[in-house]
């Protein structure tokens, strides 16, 4: 084993398997340095990536398995690459942890802690539940003594046979009402959620099927589902999490939820105007949450489409994930809604907070582009009038969000002008609307700026807007027209220093 610190994200490589390739051949005073390269996101090294996968908290270390191709920057020989975090921000990077087998490549899953032993193969066993995806769609587990580095699988897998390619993500926790692991499983193009039970992790009793109506819908594909309990005034509540693709809040992905209740059989939903969506952006997919984290709620998205994944301008690796989110549930007009704000974890890498004054139209110069990676602006700005906000750069590459006070709406501009644009002919969406989530008469808006992405939060993110963007250097300039607004930015410390 050889250790490269690529700043103070640590990469570790196996040189003698060509199924971790290395990175010695990226001049390292380029890695983590490349035009576009995010600085407070994850990202491999080098490979495709998509997919978070087998997210599972343990010993203080959250563990972060992902779709990777190992072999090159394209979807393919799907494997699940592994990364850990003690702070949910530095991640140290590790070999490929499962790799494809004789039943195919190793798909979406999630990972447990067997607390109880329940599968034999030890107390707190760190075991993973994927799809094998060959010939067919089927379920298989493997089972980790060494804190997730490496993985054994069980000998008489798959779990779950199965004679198609619509069964796929499985999703498990530890039901402790039923005594029983409960697992959701994705119907892809049947537009459904399986749900199962075992008392093993190895032999699976099929318990029910969720599907709904989405009448504006009539033919997507389900994915990636999470079902998740939240105390809420003394009660349970349940959120059914599925990403959709096609099908998405505006093209290709996304990812919406139901909320309900779960008997240890049965999700049950309430009557809704669904569906209702974690992220009105172009590009959070896939999203899951953390397991084993308590009454904590850590969900982590994929920050792509797959409209033009495979084509946005990244090298030597292709995507990021999202900043980590902590979901809760709030109340709108009467009904519940969940959010998703940026976890506090973001406070150990944020800087001192400057404020600027409020001066109608004018454009301040709010970072230093050259020495500030990324930054979080935090607005508070008045609805009796519309507004414009405008994050630029010098070579008058812009972003362009407004604030429509009257129908309480936002709208972000995503065209030619953002930077980078001709890629992908499914990239430009010149409007991207979305509600903005709040019943009072002023509106806190949060924006997270990185290299080649903007997180736009209302109100502790009972909104959320996730886009790419591409400029050719970082905004670092802001204007805001129209209503009166205060304004305070924070650079954020790069994640490799």
């Amino acid at each position: 084993m050889s250790t490269s610190l690529g700043r103070r994200c640590i990469v570790i490589n196996d040189q003698n398997n060509k199924e971790n390739p290395s990175i010695d051949d990226h001049p390292s005073n380029e890695l983590f340095n490349e035009q576009f390269r995010p600085q407070i996101h994850f990202t491999p090294s080098k490979n495709w990536m998509n997919d978070p996968n087998g997210m599972v908290y343990v010993d203080g270390t959250y563990h972060l398995f992902f779709q990777y191709n190992p072999e090159a920057n394209v979807w393919g020989n799907m494997s699940w690459g592994h990364a850990t975090s003690t702070d949910l921000m530095h991640w140290t990077e590790h070999p490929v942890a499962i790799t494809r087998d004789e039943l195919g490549d190793v798909f979406s899953g999630s990972a447990v802690i067997d607390k109880y032993n329940t599968a034999g193969y030890g107390n707190d066993t760190m075991i993973a539940i994927y799809t094998s995806a060959g010939s067919a769609q089927q379920q298989s587990i493997a089972y980790s003594i060494n804190n997730g580095l490496t993985f054994t699988r069980y000998e008489n897998n798959p779990i779950i046979k199965n004679d198609n390619d619509l069964q796929r993500d499985p999703k498990v926790f530890w039901h402790e009402e039923s005594k029983q692991w409960i697992m959701c499983l994705a119907q892809g193009w049947k537009m459904g959620i399986e749900i199962w039970g075992s008392s093993d992790l190895k032999n699976w009793n099929k318990l029910s099927e969720f599907k709904h109506d989405l009448p504006d819908r009539p033919k997507i594909q389900w994915e990636c589902p999470d079902l998740i309990s939240f105390e809420y005034n003394g009660k349970k509540k349940w959120v059914l999490l599925v990403s959709v693709n096609p099908g998405g809040y505006i093209i290709g992905s996304g990812a919406m939820y139901f909320i309900g209740d779960f008997d240890g059989k049965r999700f049950t939903t309430e009557e809704r105007n669904y569906p209702l969506w974690i992220d009105y952006g172009m590009d959070n997919y896939a999203g899951v949450t953390w397991g084993n984290t308590g009454d904590r709620r850590v969900f982590l998205g994929w920050m792509n489409n797959w409209e033009y994944a495979d084509k946005v301008p990244n090298s030597p690796w292709r995507s990021a994930m999202t900043l980590p989110r902590e979901l809760s549930l709030k109340e709108l007009n009467g009904e519940l809604i969940l959010c998703s704000p940026v976890v506090k974890e973001i406070e150990g890498i944020a800087k001192k907070w400057n404020k600027f004054e409020s001066i109608n139209d004018s454009k301040f110069r709010i970072i230093n582009g050259k020495t500030d990676k990324a930054y979080q602006v935090q607005l508070n700005i008045e609805l009796n009038k519309d507004s414009i906000i405008t994050l630029s750069n010098s070579k008058d590459e812009k972003l362009i969000i407004e604030i429509d006070a009257s129908n309480r709406k936002l709208t972000t501009h995503r065209d030619e002008k953002t930077g980078q644009s001709d890629f992908s002919d499914k990239y430009v969406i010149r409007s991207i609307d979305a509600p903005l989530n709040t019943e009072s008469s002023t509106l806190k808006l949060d924006v997270y700026v990185d290299q080649s992405s903007v997180e736009t939060l209302s109100d502790d993110g009972r909104m959320s807007m996730t886009n790419l963007v591409f400029p050719s250097s970082i905004y670092d300039s802001l204007s805001v027209s129209g209503a009166k607004y205060t304004v305070k930015v924070r650079p954020i410390k790069s994640i490799y220093v």
